[in-house]
């Protein structure tokens, strides 16, 4: 999964951050999963920015909900 950026992240819609934000949590899931194994190698890295994204597409969910 690639870096969101902020800017693409206010053009989406609620319904699509909600989207997105389940299919990062199970990214995140699988990872951990993978990551307690010993399995993860290649995608050591994905961890933080996986958390990074999801904790962007929260912030601007409550931003939405702030101003309305």
């Amino acid at each position: 999964m690639a870096h969101l950026k902020n800017k693409t992240i206010k053009e989406f819609n609620e319904k699509d951050l909600q989207d997105r934000l389940s299919q990062l949590r199970t990214d995140l899931a699988k990872l951990r999963i993978e990551s307690s194994k010993g399995t993860l190698r290649k995608e050591s890295g994905n961890l933080r920015p996986v958390r990074k994204n999801i904790a962007r597409i929260l912030t601007r969910i409550n931003e939405l909900k702030k101003n309305d």
